[in-house]
């Protein structure tokens, strides 16, 4: 945090502060304070391009208790349509956003614009992700999967896709329910064509 350029709140455009400040009576759910928004980077390991901006908010909106899926559908809308530049997101700031707040959402990760992170300064990043639910493996299973869709970017090649040295796609199960199905090894073998010819 204390190497992180962090912007003043006033240098943040008005309607920004009027859709993302708690204070503000139409800010979305997630809506989180400067301070904490940036706990949130380091926590989530991200830098401060708009592709890593987007995967931010995303991902406290996808954990916000009693967001609405509408919410997320119209702040997109605000934030590719009526968000001044350097601020407005494209297609692929979108993806970042939608990806995050997918994974937040299936997450155990709940409602972390209220987590008083500057009580917790002195805990290590993978204690407090342990704490609020943010199972390490899976966010950069999620990084990983986030270089495939947007491979060309200076966010995506900055990620750290590795965790602890191994590819998280080696340790995390595929998504998904589980299928039950079992192979019969008898009625395989009885239908295995012959390996040479007749």
């Amino acid at each position: 945090l204390d190497t992180l350029p962090a912007a003043s709140p006033t240098d943040i455009p008005f309607i920004i502060r009027l859709f993302e400040n708690p204070s503000s009576w139409i800010a979305f759910p997630g809506a989180i304070t400067l301070a904490r928004h940036d706990a949130i980077h380091v926590l989530l390991g991200r830098g401060l391009s708009n592709q890593d901006e987007a995967f931010v908010i995303g991902f406290t909106m996808g954990a916000a208790g009693g967001i609405k899926d509408w919410q997320m559908r119209l702040f997109r809308f605000i934030a590719t349509r009526l968000y001044p530049q350097p601020y407005r997101w494209n297609e692929r700031e979108i993806m970042a956003y939608d990806l995050a707040y997918a994974k937040a959402r299936g997450s155990a990760a709940r409602d972390l614009e209220h987590f008083p992170f500057e009580r917790f300064l002195d805990l290590p990043v993978d204690e407090l992700r342990r704490r609020l639910g943010i199972d390490a493996q899976k966010l950069y299973a999620t990084y990983r999967f986030e270089k495939i869709l947007l491979p060309d970017t200076p966010a995506s090649r900055r990620l750290d896709a590795d965790w602890q040295g191994v590819d998280p796609s080696d340790t995390v199960p595929p998504e998904g329910a589980e299928s039950g199905w079992v192979r019969d090894k008898s009625k395989a073998s009885a239908q295995t064509p012959p390996t040479t010819p007749p």
